[in-house]
């Protein structure tokens, strides 16, 4: 499997999606604002896409992944079928358990999820009806995971990436065509919601049987297999899913603050998630089906090489991305969703919540990398004991922060315990010899470092001279934001290419070769 060219085709489709979000969030804002509607309908959106992340992206796919590859290498395609047909039995009857008992008690779970809310009848009462409708997306995106695991697990990822596209259409058919027949453009994102699950797991289901895996759902029962993925996926789901269960706790606690506080922290982590899905969640979905291989091969070097290959090529297109959201987070911001209903104090706002979550991008991007190399040797509990730890020092700082910071007190305190949970897998993985740092990894993302800051040093003084002449027209804008990113690609390309963080003939290499065998 040659890793780097996996890691392209994810995050190149990935990137697609993105910018497909992009429109729809663009959208969003221009219809929704930030006031308590939007708030309603974010929560009633994270609710779901809470799990979405956790299962899509975290616990089905690495506590799944590394049996069924284990027999495909065994040449046991029927065994990996059987394997297949027990853990869809299973997952699909209790999580369709688990979701009418979810709709049966949503006023519940919100007074839990946020409290905050309960001062305020209406806005309480639309976001339970809202919830409800978006919640059996979970149903269909679980599924649309574990189809995901065969088909990454086949080598084919071009299929899975492409889901969040899907999503994305549907939002924005949402917004355009759907709002016109519901009492508001909330209930028509809601229903987009719903929607784009049973069209997302419709085409994993299509591309699985393309790839020679029958689709036959049976009644569940536990099997020695399925009882292995069960005992897996909880802590699985915790160890990798850090970020989004803090993103819970900053959900619960920022319902106490004023209007606005929820969405402000929602287009701020959209912006994040350019990056994070782009290079994160490629990288890691990528390199676990090959760490699960080159263990159960018994090439511990080969697992090791695979392991600094990805923290490089991470960095490499992480740093950069975090010194730049930093630096023109409030042009970002304002060009992309200041209008109609998304005012300049809502920019404002929004802006100060991404400039902090951009210094923890690198710390998310590393627990994706991090995380596989415990997964694939079939470790779930001190992923889970990390991350309990970074829970409650996230939730301490959250209630010491809230106070005098407001929203960005959340964002700090998120910032914080991410990196803090990235350094503590690092030692962990560095004290078991299972991550050994090569003297080429150390140079090259010093290198890379340097060439980052530089740039930031050069975006920062442009916003010096340029920063106060934001264009009104909104074509202005786009054409502002488009010139400060070209230049800082090529500023950091520049400066890069002459460190010798970055050479053309090695990425090449590294495109044809993977770098690792």
């Amino acid at each position: 499997m040659n890793l780097i060219r996996a890691i392209t085709t994810i995050g190149s489709i990935t990137l697609i999606s993105r910018g497909f979000g992009f429109i729809r969030d663009i959208l969003i804002a221009a219809t929704l604002g930030a006031g308590a509607g939007a708030d309603a309908f974010f929560v009633a959106f994270k609710f779901p896409n809470l799990f979405r992340r956790l299962f899509a992206e975290g616990a089905v796919a690495a506590a799944f992944v590394p049996i069924f590859s284990g027999k495909l290498r065994a040449k046991s395609t029927v065994l990996a079928q059987k394997f297949f047909d027990e853990a869809l039995a299973l997952l699909l009857w209790i999580l369709l358990g688990f979701v009418i008992l979810a709709e049966l008690t949503m006023p519940y779970l919100m007074s839990v999820f946020v409290p905050g809310f309960l001062g305020n009848t209406e806005k309480f009462e639309l976001t339970v009806l809202l919830t409800r409708i978006t919640f059996p997306y979970l149903l269909f995106i679980a599924l649309v995971s574990l189809y995901a695991g065969v088909l990454n697990s086949l080598g084919r990822f071009a299929a899975a990436a492409a889901t969040p596209i899907l999503l994305n259409i549907c939002l924005i058919g949402a917004v355009l065509f759907l709002s016109n027949h519901t009492p508001s453009v909330a209930h028509a994102l809601s229903w987009g919601v719903a929607i784009a699950g049973f069209v997302q797991l419709f085409w994993l289901v299509y591309a699985s049987h393309r790839a020679g895996i029958l689709i036959r759902v049976n009644f569940p029962r536990l099997t020695p297999d399925t009882w292995v993925l069960l005992r897996r996926i909880f802590p699985v789901a915790v160890g990798a899913g850090i970020y989004q269960i803090n993103l819970v706790l900053d959900t619960i606690i920022a319902s106490f603050l004023p209007d606005g506080s929820i969405s402000y922290l929602f287009y701020a982590d959209r912006i994040i998630q350019l990056p994070l899905g782009v290079v994160g969640v490629a990288i890691g979905t990528a390199l676990l089906p090959l760490l699960s291989h080159q263990i159960q091969a018994g090439d511990e070097k080969a697992a090791i090489s695979s392991q600094n290959l990805a923290l490089e090529f991470s960095l490499l297109l992480t740093l950069p991305a975090a010194i730049a959201l930093g630096v023109i987070a409030e042009p970002v911001i304002r060009i992309l969703f200041e209008r109609n209903e998304f005012s300049y104090d809502e920019s404002i706002a929004t802006a100060g919540a991404l400039s902090i979550y951009a210094w923890g991008l690198p710390a998310y991007i590393l627990i994706k990398v991090l995380t596989p190399g415990y997964f694939a040797r079939e470790d779930t509990k001190t992923p889970v004991k990390i991350s309990i730890l970074c829970i409650l020092v996230n939730l301490a700082l959250n209630l010491l922060l809230m106070g005098p910071f407001l929203h960005k007190g959340i964002v700090i305190a998120t910032v914080v315990s991410s990196w803090l949970n990235a350094i503590l897998l690092a030692c962990v993985l560095i004290k078991r010899r299972h991550v050994i740092f090569s003297d080429r990894l150390k140079v090259q993302v010093s290198k890379i470092i340097v060439a980052a800051a530089l740039m930031g040093a050069v975006l920062s003084g442009t916003l010096g001279v340029y920063g106060d002449i934001l264009p009104e027209s909104e074509y202005g804008g786009f054409l502002l934001l488009l010139g400060l990113i070209i230049s800082g690609v090529v500023v950091f390309v520049g400066f890069a290419q002459l460190l010798g963080a970055v050479r053309w003939g090695e990425l090449k290499i590294m495109l044809n070769d993977g770098g690792v065998k």
